[in-house]
C-alpha cells in the first residue's frame, strides 16, 4: 500500500481550487477537506451582515483545527487527503509545511491559478449558479478584499508543486 499523502491546494480566489479538489478526490480516492464548505455549514446561518473580518478569522481557526484533526486520522488510517483551506498568504503556506515536516507527512502542493478577469467572472457566475463549488456568496467587494490579502507564491514554493492553470 502506498503511503498516504497530504495534498495541499492553493491559489487565488476563483482560480478553481475547489473544482480541482473535488475532481482530484474522485480520481485518487482521497478525502477532500474544503474550508468554505465547513464554514458555510457550521457558521453560514450565523454570519453577520456585513461580514466582520475578526468574526470570520476566529471561525476559520476553529474549522482549520477540526479539519487538521480529522485529516490526521484519515492519513493515519492510510487514506490520502486534500486540503483546500485558503492559504492565501505565504506565512499560511509555511505553517502547513512546518506541520507536515514536524509530523513527517508526505506533502504534495497543488497550485491552481487563472487570470484575474477569469477568476472574477467565475466567482460572479458561481454566486448565481450555486453549483458543486459554491459554498458562500463572494460579492465583488469581498473578492477585492481577498485579492488584496493574496500573496502569489515565490518560485521556491512552486518547486515540486503540481501546477494547474484554468481558463
Amino acid at each position: 500500500m502506498a503511503a498516504a499523502t497530504l495534498n495541499v491546494i492553493f491559489g487565488p480566489c476563483g482560480a478553481g481550487k475547489t473544482t480541482y479538489a473535488h475532481a482530484f478526490a474522485r480520481r485518487e480516492k482521497a478525502v477532500a477537506f474544503i474550508l468554505d464548505d465547513w464554514m458555510a455549514r457550521l457558521f453560514g446561518p450565523d454570519m453577520p451582515e456585513p461580514l466582520e473580518y475578526e468574526w470570520m478569522l476566529e471561525r476559520v481557526g476553529r474549522c482549520e483545527a477540526q479539519i487538521w484533526s480529522v485529516a490526521a486520522g484519515a492519513i493515519a488510517a492510510g487514506t490520502s487527503v486534500i486540503l483546500d483551506i485558503g492559504l492565501m498568504r505565504r506565512a499560511d503556506r509555511a505553517r502547513v509545511r512546518q506541520i507536515a515536516d514536524a509530523t513527517q507527512l508526505l506533502l504534495q502542493w497543488h497550485f491552481v491559478d487563472a487570470p484575474a478577469e477569469v477568476r472574477r467572472a467565475r466567482v460572479a457566475g458561481r454566486n448565481v449558479v450555486r453549483g458543486e463549488s459554491f459554498a458562500i456568496d463572494v460579492p465583488p467587494d469581498m473578492f477585492d478584499f481577498i485579492e488584496g490579502v493574496y500573496e502569489p507564491p515565490e518560485p521556491a514554493e512552486l518547486n515540486g508543486a503540481v501546477m494547474s492553470l484554468s481558463d
